[in-house]
């Protein structure tokens, strides 16, 4: 069989040679091309917004979030050194854009733990941590990092293996940290209950 004639295909090799990893599109991203990002937008977009609605439980603020967390990355992108895949940083952004919103409304009074939810923490509080309704609502009062972690273990169902991969830590860290995190969730569930309970 007879190669291609070069005169009736001429860009085939460029079109080979084209690069459209999700780390050579960040390069070209951070070079101007803002077509690259597009590219990473729509190839990532669907996991971003899936993870958005675990945190939001709505799909107009999903998609808000969704959003945002595209804006942030597109801002922090000069700091990604690939360390790690770019769909592990970007989940760690979306994670913190949601946090920082679940937080917001927190403090606004927006998110509430309910009754129905109460109730079953003080008949099974030892079980807290596997509602996770619960784990949502009472996740915004831990650090990021435990809340991100919980989130990823509980709400996705993210192996530990996986998990400490996107966060960059060892196992052990991983561990001692999901301890804390469970021990701290804990007495903030104990603590809503106790608040419910006085109404």
């Amino acid at each position: 069989m007879t190669a291609p004639n070069a005169a009736v295909w001429p860009n085939m090799g460029k079109v080979r040679m084209v690069d459209d990893s999700d780390l050579a599109l960040v390069n070209r991203t951070k070079a101007g091309d803002i077509e690259a990002f597009s590219v990473l937008v729509r190839r990532h977009e669907r996991v971003v917004y899936n993870l958005s609605y675990r945190f939001m439980r709505d799909g107009t603020l999903a998609e808000d979030m969704a959003q945002e967390a595209f804006l942030k990355a597109y801002r922090l992108l000069s700091g990604f050194r690939g360390d790690c895949s770019f769909s592990t940083w970007l989940y760690r952004v979306t994670c913190s854009v949601c946090l920082t919103e679940l937080n917001r409304r927190k403090r606004r009074g927006e998110v509430e733990l309910t009754h129905a939810h109460a109730n079953e923490a003080t008949s099974e509080p030892e079980r807290a941590t596997d509602t996770p309704e619960l784990i949502r609502r009472c996740v915004t009062q831990l650090p990021e990092r435990y809340a991100t972690i919980m989130t990823m273990y509980y709400l996705d169902e993210i192996s530990y293996e996986e998990i400490a991969e996107t966060m960059n830590i060892p196992m052990g860290t991983l561990k001692t940290w999901m301890h804390r995190a469970r021990h701290q969730l804990r007495k903030i569930v104990e603590k809503e209950t106790k608040a419910h309970g006085a109404e």
